[in-house]
């Protein structure tokens, strides 16, 4: 015989839902199907833009089927960086017979390769949701990833810099050489602006002595 259920079953349940934590950037989002078909790419994807702000080397994985399968999630995840930490969380609003992974990586960059990697992977007949999760930070995990992205940036804009300040005017492309210059030789004179310099004052010479003797024999 089944027994009814109480009055003090439906406040706990209440009590049981209002306690479950469902953030937005945990949220899912549909599959844009409105591109165009030249930036359409292999597998659909949702729109979304990720800023130094809103990405972590905590990751929160979705879809983890319920029947104990940490050891096998943390041998998944581990291919892709050292791991400090790995449990449930119980508190986050998950599908029936799922539960939801807190995983914490060493490297932010390990954090991300493996957020690429593994979001929309089926592991044990289900399919895994990844996102970050920020809010878990501490103060010294956000100045440290403030940190490396300022020195991402700058080893990236440095050797361009670099080249801006040794060369000086050199560098500045007038529009007569944006005439006869291809941009695979504007590039070539970004990386190496010495060899790009003798390279084109013997095209100019060249084009040059050309043109005279055309004019002369006309």
């Amino acid at each position: 015989m089944v027994q009814a259920p109480t009055l003090l079953d439906s406040s706990l349940q209440k009590m049981n839902d209002t306690n479950i934590i469902e953030k937005e950037h945990h949220i899912q989002q549909e599959f844009c199907k409105t591109r165009p078909a030249y930036r359409q790419g292999r597998n659909l994807t949702a729109v979304k833009v990720y800023t130094v702000n809103s990405e972590s080397q905590h990751l929160f994985i979705y879809g983890v089927p319920k029947i104990n399968l940490r050891n096998e999630l943390k041998t998944l995840c581990i291919k892709y960086g050292r791991i400090i930490s790995i449990h449930v969380v119980a508190d986050h609003k998950t599908e029936v017979f799922t539960e939801c992974y807190h995983v914490q990586y060493e490297r932010i960059q390990s954090a991300r390769i493996a957020k690429r990697l593994l979001d929309n992977k089926s592991f044990y007949g289900d399919v895994l949701h990844v996102c970050y999760a920020p809010e878990y930070e501490s103060v010294q995990e956000t100045r440290t990833k403030l940190m490396q992205r300022v020195k991402d940036v700058s080893s990236r804009i440095g050797s361009d810099y670099k080249a801006l300040l040794s060369t000086g005017s050199k560098d500045e492309v007038t529009i007569e050489e944006y005439a006869t210059t291809t941009k695979s030789q504007i590039k070539r004179k970004r990386k190496v602006p010495e060899v790009y310099e003798k390279h084109y004052k013997s095209n100019t010479e060249t084009s040059n002595n050309k043109r005279f003797k055309s004019s002369a024999s006309t």
